[in-house]
Protein backbone atom coordinates (compact mmCIF):
# COMPACT_ATOMS: atom_id res chain seq x y z
CA UNK A 1 0.00 0.00 0.00
CA UNK A 2 1.52 3.37 -1.02
CA UNK A 3 1.83 6.07 1.66
CA UNK A 4 -1.15 8.40 2.10
CA UNK A 5 -0.52 12.05 1.23
CA UNK A 6 -2.70 15.06 2.05
CA UNK A 7 -2.54 17.85 -0.57
CA UNK A 8 -3.39 21.27 0.88
CA UNK A 9 -2.71 23.54 -2.12
CA UNK A 10 -3.57 23.55 -5.83
CA UNK A 11 -0.73 21.75 -7.61
CA UNK A 12 0.28 21.82 -11.28
CA UNK A 13 -0.35 18.63 -13.22
CA UNK A 14 3.37 18.02 -13.73
CA UNK A 15 3.66 17.54 -9.95
CA UNK A 16 0.24 16.17 -9.02
CA UNK A 17 0.06 13.49 -11.71
CA UNK A 18 3.36 11.80 -10.69
CA UNK A 19 2.32 12.04 -7.02
CA UNK A 20 -0.90 10.16 -7.80
CA UNK A 21 1.10 7.38 -9.44
CA UNK A 22 3.26 6.67 -6.38
CA UNK A 23 1.08 7.83 -3.48
CA UNK A 24 -2.50 7.64 -2.27
CA UNK A 25 -3.36 11.35 -2.54
CA UNK A 26 -6.20 13.08 -0.71
CA UNK A 27 -7.13 16.48 -2.14
CA UNK A 28 -7.91 18.68 0.85
CA UNK A 29 -8.26 21.75 -1.39
CA UNK A 30 -11.04 20.34 -3.55
CA UNK A 31 -12.85 18.42 -0.79
CA UNK A 32 -16.40 19.66 -0.29
CA UNK A 33 -16.41 18.33 3.28
CA UNK A 34 -12.91 18.77 4.66
CA UNK A 35 -13.88 17.57 8.13
CA UNK A 36 -15.28 14.34 6.68
CA UNK A 37 -12.10 13.83 4.63
CA UNK A 38 -9.95 14.19 7.72
CA UNK A 39 -12.23 11.92 9.76
CA UNK A 40 -12.05 9.22 7.10
CA UNK A 41 -8.40 9.47 6.03
CA UNK A 42 -6.51 11.64 8.53
CA UNK A 43 -5.36 8.74 10.68
CA UNK A 44 -3.56 7.18 7.69
CA UNK A 45 -1.85 10.32 6.30
CA UNK A 46 1.95 10.14 6.52
CA UNK A 47 2.88 13.04 4.23
CA UNK A 48 1.56 16.50 3.37
CA UNK A 49 2.26 18.55 0.25
CA UNK A 50 1.66 22.31 0.25
CA UNK A 51 2.72 25.40 -1.69
CA UNK A 52 5.22 27.96 -0.47
CA UNK A 53 2.53 30.44 0.51
CA UNK A 54 0.14 27.93 2.10
CA UNK A 55 -0.78 28.58 5.74
CA UNK A 56 -0.78 25.27 7.61
CA UNK A 57 -2.52 25.55 11.01
CA UNK A 58 -1.51 23.30 13.87
CA UNK A 59 -5.17 22.38 14.29
CA UNK A 60 -4.97 20.63 10.92
CA UNK A 61 -1.72 18.86 11.78
CA UNK A 62 -3.20 17.70 15.09
CA UNK A 63 -5.69 15.65 13.07
CA UNK A 64 -2.89 13.78 11.28
CA UNK A 65 -1.44 11.56 14.05
CA UNK A 66 0.80 9.55 11.70
CA UNK A 67 2.16 12.51 9.77
CA UNK A 68 5.93 12.30 9.25
CA UNK A 69 6.87 14.83 6.56
CA UNK A 70 5.69 18.09 4.98
CA UNK A 71 7.05 18.68 1.48
CA UNK A 72 6.74 22.32 0.39
CA UNK A 73 6.41 23.15 -3.31
CA UNK A 74 8.41 26.37 -3.05
CA UNK A 75 11.43 27.83 -1.31
CA UNK A 76 9.44 29.81 1.27
CA UNK A 77 7.95 27.95 4.22
CA UNK A 78 6.71 30.81 6.40
CA UNK A 79 3.22 29.25 6.50
CA UNK A 80 4.58 26.11 8.18
CA UNK A 81 4.49 26.08 12.01
CA UNK A 82 8.17 25.21 12.31
CA UNK A 83 8.36 25.18 16.12
CA UNK A 84 5.40 22.78 16.25
CA UNK A 85 7.01 20.53 13.63
CA UNK A 86 10.30 20.53 15.51
CA UNK A 87 8.61 19.58 18.76
CA UNK A 88 6.67 16.81 17.06
CA UNK A 89 9.64 15.54 15.08
CA UNK A 90 8.18 16.21 11.64
CA UNK A 91 10.46 16.63 8.64
CA UNK A 92 9.87 19.77 6.54
CA UNK A 93 11.43 20.10 3.09
CA UNK A 94 11.36 22.84 0.45
CA UNK A 95 12.77 23.52 -3.03
CA UNK A 96 15.75 25.89 -2.72
CA UNK A 97 18.42 26.56 -5.36
CA UNK A 98 16.31 25.57 -8.37
CA UNK A 99 14.50 28.93 -8.43
CA UNK A 100 17.39 31.21 -7.41
CA UNK A 101 18.26 32.48 -10.89
CA UNK A 102 14.70 33.18 -11.99
CA UNK A 103 13.86 35.15 -8.84
CA UNK A 104 17.11 37.11 -9.09
CA UNK A 105 16.28 37.90 -12.72
CA UNK A 106 12.94 39.37 -11.63
CA UNK A 107 14.67 41.55 -9.02
CA UNK A 108 17.04 42.82 -11.70
CA UNK A 109 14.11 43.40 -14.05
CA UNK A 110 12.31 45.47 -11.41
CA UNK A 111 15.44 47.56 -10.84
CA UNK A 112 15.65 48.20 -14.57
CA UNK A 113 11.94 48.90 -14.95
CA UNK A 114 11.80 51.33 -12.04
CA UNK A 115 15.23 52.94 -12.42
CA UNK A 116 15.09 53.38 -16.19
CA UNK A 117 11.31 53.82 -16.31
CA UNK A 118 10.81 51.15 -18.99
CA UNK A 119 7.17 50.40 -18.13
CA UNK A 120 6.26 54.07 -18.15
CA UNK A 121 8.14 54.57 -21.43
CA UNK A 122 6.33 51.62 -22.98
CA UNK A 123 3.01 53.25 -22.14
CA UNK A 124 4.35 56.53 -23.54
CA UNK A 125 5.03 54.90 -26.93
CA UNK A 126 1.79 52.89 -27.03
CA UNK A 127 -0.24 56.01 -26.28
CA UNK A 128 1.23 57.74 -29.35
CA UNK A 129 3.00 60.37 -27.25
CA UNK A 130 6.38 59.91 -28.96
CA UNK A 131 5.04 61.55 -32.12
CA UNK A 132 4.18 64.64 -30.07
CA UNK A 133 7.21 65.02 -27.78
CA UNK A 134 10.40 63.36 -26.62
CA UNK A 135 10.55 60.98 -23.66
CA UNK A 136 11.68 62.20 -20.26
CA UNK A 137 15.17 61.39 -19.02
CA UNK A 138 15.54 58.64 -16.42
CA UNK A 139 18.29 57.38 -14.08
CA UNK A 140 21.71 55.97 -14.94
CA UNK A 141 22.07 52.73 -12.98
CA UNK A 142 25.84 52.30 -13.15
CA UNK A 143 27.37 53.66 -9.98
CA UNK A 144 24.09 53.52 -8.04
CA UNK A 145 23.97 51.53 -4.81
CA UNK A 146 21.75 48.51 -4.13
CA UNK A 147 21.00 47.48 -0.56
CA UNK A 148 19.95 43.84 -0.14
CA UNK A 149 17.92 42.73 2.87
CA UNK A 150 18.89 39.07 3.23
CA UNK A 151 22.04 37.87 1.48
CA UNK A 152 21.08 34.24 1.04
CA UNK A 153 21.16 32.28 -2.22
CA UNK A 154 18.82 34.68 -3.98
CA UNK A 155 20.40 37.77 -2.43
CA UNK A 156 23.84 36.71 -3.64
CA UNK A 157 22.49 36.06 -7.15
CA UNK A 158 20.96 39.55 -7.19
CA UNK A 159 24.24 41.04 -6.00
CA UNK A 160 26.15 39.30 -8.82
CA UNK A 161 23.73 40.64 -11.42
CA UNK A 162 23.74 44.27 -10.30
CA UNK A 163 27.51 44.23 -9.80
CA UNK A 164 27.87 43.14 -13.44
CA UNK A 165 25.92 46.30 -14.33
CA UNK A 166 28.40 48.49 -12.48
CA UNK A 167 26.22 49.01 -9.42
CA UNK A 168 27.51 48.96 -5.84
CA UNK A 169 26.18 46.51 -3.24
CA UNK A 170 25.60 46.66 0.50
CA UNK A 171 23.59 44.21 2.58
CA UNK A 172 22.18 43.48 6.00
CA UNK A 173 21.37 40.22 7.73
CA UNK A 174 21.90 38.33 10.94
CA UNK A 175 25.68 38.46 10.62
CA UNK A 176 28.41 39.54 8.19
CA UNK A 177 29.44 37.05 5.51
CA UNK A 178 32.68 36.41 3.64
CA UNK A 179 31.60 38.34 0.56
CA UNK A 180 33.03 41.40 -1.26
CA UNK A 181 30.09 43.60 -0.30
CA UNK A 182 29.62 46.17 2.45
CA UNK A 183 27.84 44.86 5.55
CA UNK A 184 25.49 47.24 7.35
CA UNK A 185 24.18 45.94 10.65
CA UNK A 186 21.06 48.12 10.87
CA UNK A 187 18.28 47.99 8.25
CA UNK A 188 17.42 51.67 8.62
CA UNK A 189 21.06 52.61 8.11
CA UNK A 190 21.21 50.39 5.02
CA UNK A 191 18.11 52.07 3.58
CA UNK A 192 19.57 55.53 4.21
CA UNK A 193 22.69 54.73 2.20
CA UNK A 194 21.28 53.12 -0.94
CA UNK A 195 19.33 54.00 -4.06
CA UNK A 196 17.50 50.65 -4.28
CA UNK A 197 16.46 48.57 -1.28
CA UNK A 198 15.82 44.98 -2.39
CA UNK A 199 13.88 42.69 -0.04
CA UNK A 200 15.23 39.14 -0.39
CA UNK A 201 14.91 37.64 3.11
CA UNK A 202 12.53 34.86 4.24
CA UNK A 203 9.01 35.70 5.38
CA UNK A 204 7.48 34.70 8.72
CA UNK A 205 6.88 36.29 12.08
CA UNK A 206 10.54 37.25 12.56
CA UNK A 207 10.47 39.52 9.49
CA UNK A 208 6.83 40.65 9.46
CA UNK A 209 6.58 44.38 8.62
CA UNK A 210 10.30 44.99 9.27
CA UNK A 211 10.33 47.32 6.26
CA UNK A 212 8.19 49.86 8.05
CA UNK A 213 7.53 53.60 7.86
CA UNK A 214 10.86 54.42 9.53
CA UNK A 215 12.84 52.31 7.06
CA UNK A 216 10.97 53.87 4.14
CA UNK A 217 11.64 57.36 5.49
CA UNK A 218 15.33 56.48 5.68
CA UNK A 219 15.24 55.24 2.08
CA UNK A 220 13.86 58.64 1.19
CA UNK A 221 13.16 60.51 -2.02
CA UNK A 222 16.24 59.13 -3.77
CA UNK A 223 15.25 55.52 -3.02
CA UNK A 224 13.21 52.76 -4.66
CA UNK A 225 11.90 49.68 -2.86
CA UNK A 226 12.01 46.32 -4.68
CA UNK A 227 10.32 43.28 -3.10
CA UNK A 228 10.68 39.78 -4.56
CA UNK A 229 10.46 37.91 -1.23
CA UNK A 230 7.18 37.97 0.72
CA UNK A 231 4.50 40.65 0.98
CA UNK A 232 4.42 40.26 4.76
CA UNK A 233 7.94 41.69 5.12
CA UNK A 234 6.82 45.16 4.03
CA UNK A 235 4.27 47.17 5.99
CA UNK A 236 1.97 47.61 2.99
CA UNK A 237 -0.17 50.51 4.33
CA UNK A 238 3.05 52.33 5.26
CA UNK A 239 4.39 51.72 1.75
CA UNK A 240 1.23 53.08 0.14
CA UNK A 241 1.38 56.14 2.39
CA UNK A 242 5.07 56.70 1.61
CA UNK A 243 4.45 56.52 -2.13
CA UNK A 244 1.42 58.83 -1.98
CA UNK A 245 3.33 61.41 0.06
CA UNK A 246 6.47 61.22 -2.07
CA UNK A 247 8.53 59.92 0.85
CA UNK A 248 10.26 57.43 -1.49
CA UNK A 249 10.94 57.63 -5.22
CA UNK A 250 9.12 54.47 -6.31
CA UNK A 251 8.60 50.73 -5.92
CA UNK A 252 8.89 47.52 -7.91
CA UNK A 253 6.79 44.74 -6.39
CA UNK A 254 6.34 41.07 -7.25
CA UNK A 255 4.72 40.08 -3.93
CA UNK A 256 1.91 41.49 -1.81
CA UNK A 257 0.36 40.95 1.60
CA UNK A 258 -3.05 39.68 0.45
CA UNK A 259 -2.22 38.09 -2.91
CA UNK A 260 -3.74 38.30 -5.44
CA UNK A 261 -5.35 41.44 -3.97
CA UNK A 262 -3.27 44.57 -4.50
CA UNK A 263 -4.09 47.88 -2.77
CA UNK A 264 -6.00 49.90 -5.40
CA UNK A 265 -3.84 52.98 -4.76
CA UNK A 266 -0.79 51.13 -6.11
CA UNK A 267 -2.59 50.33 -9.36
CA UNK A 268 -2.73 53.97 -10.39
CA UNK A 269 0.76 55.12 -9.41
CA UNK A 270 3.07 55.93 -12.32
CA UNK A 271 6.20 55.33 -10.22
CA UNK A 272 5.24 51.77 -9.23
CA UNK A 273 5.80 48.57 -11.22
CA UNK A 274 3.59 45.61 -10.29
CA UNK A 275 4.09 41.94 -11.18
CA UNK A 276 1.81 38.97 -10.24
CA UNK A 277 4.31 36.98 -8.10
CA UNK A 278 6.21 35.57 -11.07
CA UNK A 279 9.63 35.18 -9.45
CA UNK A 280 9.82 31.45 -10.20
CA UNK A 281 7.25 31.42 -13.00
CA UNK A 282 9.14 29.75 -15.82
CA UNK A 283 8.33 26.28 -17.14
CA UNK A 284 11.82 25.04 -16.43
CA UNK A 285 11.96 26.25 -12.84
CA UNK A 286 8.45 25.17 -11.88
CA UNK A 287 9.19 21.71 -13.29
CA UNK A 288 12.43 21.54 -11.28
CA UNK A 289 10.52 22.64 -8.17
CA UNK A 290 7.92 19.92 -8.74
CA UNK A 291 10.60 17.30 -9.30
CA UNK A 292 12.37 18.25 -6.07
CA UNK A 293 9.14 18.41 -4.07
CA UNK A 294 8.34 14.81 -5.06
CA UNK A 295 11.97 13.67 -4.78
CA UNK A 296 11.98 14.71 -1.12
CA UNK A 297 8.98 12.46 -0.47
CA UNK A 298 10.46 9.61 -2.51
CA UNK A 299 13.78 9.78 -0.66
CA UNK A 300 12.12 9.90 2.73
CA UNK A 301 9.69 7.03 2.20
CA UNK A 302 12.41 4.88 0.63
CA UNK A 303 14.50 5.28 3.79
CA UNK A 304 17.17 7.52 2.24
CA UNK A 305 16.34 10.59 4.30
CA UNK A 306 15.38 13.89 2.70
CA UNK A 307 17.22 15.99 0.13
CA UNK A 308 16.46 19.54 1.30
CA UNK A 309 15.54 19.73 4.98
CA UNK A 310 14.71 23.34 5.84
CA UNK A 311 17.51 25.18 7.71
CA UNK A 312 15.37 25.68 10.83
CA UNK A 313 15.25 21.90 11.33
CA UNK A 314 18.76 21.04 10.15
Amino acid sequence: MPPDILVTAPLPAFLYDPLKVDYRCHDYVQANDKAALLAAEGARVRGLVQAGGTITPTTLLDQLPKLEIISVFGVGYDGVPVAYCKQRGLKVTNTPDVLTDDVADVALGLILMTGRGFVRLNRFVQAGEWEKRGPELTTKLGGRKVGILGLGRIGKAIAARVTAMGMKVAYTGRKPQNVPYEYVRDLKALAAGVDFLVVACPGGEDTRNIVNAEVLAALGKKGTLVNIARGSIVDEPALVAALKAGVIKGAGLDVFFHEPHIPPELMTMDNVVLLPHVGSATRETRQAMGDLCKANLDAYFSGRGVLTLIPDLA
